[in-house]
């Protein structure tokens, strides 16, 4: 029986998770009817900054790490936390995929740096490219080559771990998405956000967005469905199931 836990590292604005869900809803509004079809699929949610130690690796088959509100620079105890129980999961070879904050946690794992992104926020429906690697890469490999997905992030992977791949960039961001090992990545976008999530949080973002020079409205008249991007979290899960991960 695969056992898939989510680990929330955040919550999402009040009236995103009344309309939409909160982060772990997200995900889970996508897993579910997987979980559904495959009764032997077990989901669980662990809240990272409330819940205490995290779970024993040996109670796990993969994990999903979702995107929060926090700054990994500022380094808060439950986040450092994580650090030294994520690099064990990967030396044990446990499936992953880390999504915005998670995949800035999981490169710091393995020895990358994140910060602040010197050209401000990226946020809205965006193309992302991907690399050769990206091309043959096992999750992200039937993606189009460009394709469109939705991202909000102020901060950055500014140097990749030693050893991590490439798989996609953009003209934002030279690290979209990373593979760690055989069964482990990492995406700076949200798969798990719907073009009306995308809408309201950039509804959010007027006055951070002005700050920038960027027009919230024209970025919200811009979102646009992102099917390709919003697959890799499915693919992952029913590659999962099917004992191809």
């Amino acid at each position: 029986m695969p056992r898939l836990l989510i680990v929330k590292t955040g919550d999402t604005f009040e009236d995103v998770a009344r309309v939409h869900g909160n982060f772990e809803e997200l995900f889970l509004a996508v897993l579910r009817p997987l979980a559904r079809r495959h009764p032997a699929l077990s989901l669980s949610v662990f809240d990272a900054r409330r819940d205490g130690d995290p779970p024993a690796l040996d109670t796990l088959d993969a994990m999903v790490i979702t995107g929060s509100h926090a700054m990994l620079s500022d380094a808060e105890p439950w986040s450092e936390a994580l650090l030294p129980w994520l690099r064990e999961a990967i030396a044990k070879d446990i499936a992953m995929l880390g999504v915005c904050y998670g995949h800035q946690l999981m490169a710091t794992a393995c020895g990358g740096t994140v910060g602040y992104h010197p050209a401000g926020r990226e946020t809205g429906t965006q193309a992302i490219t991907l690399t050769e690697a990206g091309h043959g890469d096992r999750l992200l490999g039937e993606l189009p080559a460009t394709f469109s997905a939705q991202l909000t992030h102020a901060q950055s992977i500014l140097v990749t771990p030693p050893r991590a791949e490439v798989l996609a960039y953009n003209a934002h961001d030279a690290y979209q998405a990373l593979r760690y090992g055989p069964r482990q990545w990492s995406v700076q976008f949200h798969p798990e956000f719907t073009a009306p999530v995308m809408r309201a949080y950039l509804s959010h973002q007027r006055e951070d967005l002005a700050e920038q020079g960027q027009d919230a409205d024209v970025l919200i008249e811009a979102v646009t469905p992102a099917p390709a991007a919003s697959s890799v979290l499915r693919r992952f899960a029913e590659r999962l199931v099917a004992g191809e991960l």
